[in-house]
C-alpha cells in the first residue's frame, strides 16, 4: 500500500468534478464519508454539493426552497457550508408499509406506490435525478454523490437509479466503502465486485474501509492481498470514531444513552414506533450529559420516566394501534397520574387528541381512530403536505425556537387556544402577519403537543423544555455546535487516514 499523507491537499482542478461513494451494504458509512469529504473541500474554498439520487428514509428535512429531502443530505449540506436544497436529493421514498412508500420527487409528494409500481415509475424518477444533477454540475465545482444500499443487489439492477445505474448514466467514478466493524470486510468487497458487470467494476477506483478498531499494522497483509486479488487500491482505513454527533439517515440508535455517573436529572422515554419518523429530534437529548434517554421497543416493560415523548410517525393510526397493543396507553396514563409530563411531536401531537380521521385512506384504510384523549383536539388527514421552516417562541419559558413542519394532518379543537408555540409570520410563513399559534398545552400543563420538529436543537429551547419537564439548572448545551465539531473531527480524521491526493484525483 502507498503511504497515507496526513496533510490535506486540495485537488488541482476540482471544477465540474463528480465522485460517487457507494457501499457494500446499508449503513456501511456512505453518508458519513460524503459528509467528511464535503467538509474537507469546503475548508479549501471548493464549492461542493452533496447529491443522493434516491433515498429511502423516514428522517427528512425541509429545504430553503420549500421541499423535503433526506436528513443525511441536510447534514452533508451543512458540512459543505450551504443551505439544503431539493436538488441534493431529488427522489425520496418514505416507507408507509413493508411494501409501499410515499414517493417524493423534487421535494414534493407525487404518489403512494408499492414496490412493483415504483419499479415501473423509475424512468420518470431517473429523469428528475438527471435534471437535478445537471443543475448541480453547472452551479458547483464538485458534486459528491452518495449511493443507496448496495450496488450488489442484482435483482434491482434493471432501471437502477441509485447506484451503478446512475454512475453509468453520468460516467461517474466510484469509491466503494465497507464496514469492517461488522466483520467479513474482504468478503464484502470481493463479493460486491463479483456481482457487478465488467463496465461497473471498471468504475471502482478505490476501496475505503470504515470503522476500524485496533492496531492498523495487523491489517496490512490483508489489504495487500485485497489489492493484489482485485487490482483496486485501498485508499484508506478510517478508524471508529466514538461520540460523533451526526444526524442518522434512518436507523434508530441501538444503545441507550445514560447520563454521566451521578448526574441524572431527567429520565426521558420514547416509544420506538414501527414507522417512527424524524427521530433526529431527540439527538440533542441523547447527547445531554444529565439526561437518561431510552427508546422502548416491542415487548419491553415501560420504564420509570419523568418525560414521555410521542414521536413523529409516517402511519399515525397504525402506530397508535401498535402502542396500545403493547399495553403502553395504560402505562403512560399511570405516568400522568403520578405527575409525569408527556410531549407529542407531529404525529405524536395527533395521537394525543380525541380522534384521528383519515377519510381518504392516505395512510392506510380509510376510517377514524380514537386518540389518547389527553388534549381537546381532533386531526383530519389531508392530501396537502405542510412543509415549512419556521421560527418562533415556546410558550413554556418564552424561549426562542427554530424548527420545521412536515405533516399531512390539519388539527382543530379547543386546546389550540393554549398553544405550545407562537410562530413568527402568518399562516403560510409570510412575515409581517403577526404570530400564529401552533400546538396545544393541557389545562393542567402536564401534556403538550406541537407540529415542530427540531425543538431541542437550540440551547434556549432545550433548557426551557427540560425545565417544563421538571429539570432545572441543567448544563447549557448547543447541539448545533456539537454537530459542527463532529464534522470537523470527521474531516480531520479523513485528512489523516485517507490518501486524499488519490481520492481527489478520482474527481472528474
Amino acid at each position: 500500500m502507498s503511504e497515507i499523507p496526513v496533510k490535506f491537499e486540495a485537488p488541482a482542478n476540482p471544477r465540474r468534478g463528480t465522485l460517487m461513494i457507494q457501499g457494500t451494504s446499508s449503513d456501511a458509512g456512505k453518508s458519513t464519508v460524503v459528509a467528511g469529504l464535503c467538509r474537507l473541500l469546503y475548508r479549501e474554498g471548493v464549492r461542493v454539493a452533496p447529491f443522493k439520487p434516491q433515498n429511502m428514509a423516514l428522517n427528512s428535512a425541509v429545504t430553503a426552497d420549500g421541499g423535503e429531502i433526506g436528513r443525511a443530505q441536510a447534514l452533508q449540506a451543512q458540512a459543505a457550508g450551504i443551505a439544503p436544497h431539493t436538488d441534493f436529493n431529488p427522489v425520496l421514498l418514505k416507507p408507509s408499509s413493508d411494501r409501499g412508500a410515499q414517493v417524493i420527487i423534487g421535494g414534493k409528494v407525487v404518489a403512494d406506490l408499492d414496490a412493483r409500481a415504483y419499479h415501473e415509475y423509475k424512468p420518470r424518477a431517473m429523469a428528475a435525478v438527471l435534471a437535478a444533477y445537471e443543475r448541480l454540475r453547472t452551479e458547483y465545482d464538485a458534486v459528491l454523490v452518495e449511493g443507496a444500499g448496495s450496488p450488489a443487489e442484482v435483482n434491482l439492477r434493471a432501471r437502477d437509479i441509485a447506484n451503478m445505474g446512475f454512475a453509468e448514466a453520468v460516467d461517474a467514478p466510484v469509491l466503494l466503502v465497507a464496514d469492517i466493524d461488522r466483520g467479513g470486510v474482504f468478503a464484502q468487497l470481493i463479493g460486491t465486485l463479483a456481482c457487478l458487470s465488467d463496465t461497473e467494476r471498471a468504475r471502482i477506483k478505490g476501496f475505503v474501509i470504515n470503522r476500524f478498531r485496533g492496531d492498523p499494522s495487523l491489517l496490512t497483509s490483508g489489504l495487500d492481498w485485497l489489492e493484489t486479488k482485485t487490482g483496486v487500491p485501498v485508499l484508506g482505513v478510517l478508524p471508529y470514531l466514538h461520540g460523533l454527533h451526526l444526524d442518522g439517515e434512518d436507523m434508530l440508535p441501538g444503545e441507550r444513552h445514560k447520563a454521566a455517573s451521578g448526574e441524572t436529572r431527567l429520565r426521558v422515554t420514547v416509544p420506538a414506533l414501527p414507522r417512527i419518523s424524524n427521530h433526529t429530534d431527540f439527538d440533542a437529548l441523547r447527547a445531554h450529559p444529565q439526561v437518561d434517554f431510552r427508546y422502548v421497543g416491542a415487548g419491553e416493560a415501560w420504564p420509570a420516566s419523568d418525560l414521555v415523548i410521542l414521536p413523529g410517525s409516517k402511519h399515525v393510526r397504525a402506530d397508535l394501534a401498535w402502542l396500545r397493543a403493547q399495553g403502553w396507553e395504560s402505562a403512560i396514563a399511570r405516568h400522568l397520574r403520578y405527575g409525569g409530563k408527556v410531549l407529542g411531536i407531529c404525529g405524536g401531537l395527533q395521537m394525543l387528541g380525541a380522534a384521528i380521521h383519515d377519510p381518504l385512506g392516505l395512510e392506510g384504510d380509510a376510517g377514524t381512530t380514537t386518540g389518547l384523549g389527553w388534549l381537546e383536539i381532533e386531526t383530519t388527514m389531508q392530501t396537502q403536505k405542510q412543509l415549512r421552516v419556521v421560527t418562533g417562541r415556546l410558550t413554556a419559558g418564552d424561549a426562542p425556537v427554530n424548527g420545521y413542519e412536515i405533516h399531512m394532518g390539519v388539527t382543530r379543537g379547543a386546546a389550540l387556544a393554549r398553544p405550545a408555540v407562537w410562530l413568527d409570520g402568518g399562516e403560510h410563513g409570510v412575515q409581517g402577519r403577526g404570530p400564529v399559534a401552533d400546538g396545544a398545552r393541557s389545562a393542567d400543563d402536564q401534556v403538550m403537543g406541537t407540529y415542530l420538529h427540531g425543538l431541542f436543537d437550540t440551547p434556549e429551547a432545550l433548557q426551557a423544555l427540560l425545565a417544563w419537564a421538571g429539570a432545572r439548572d441543567l448544563a447549557v448545551q448547543d447541539y448545533n455546535a456539537l454537530r459542527e465539531a463532529s464534522l470537523d473531527r470527521l474531516a480531520d480524521s479523513f485528512a489523516e487516514h485517507l490518501d486524499l491526493a488519490r481520492v481527489w484525483a478520482c474527481l472528474r
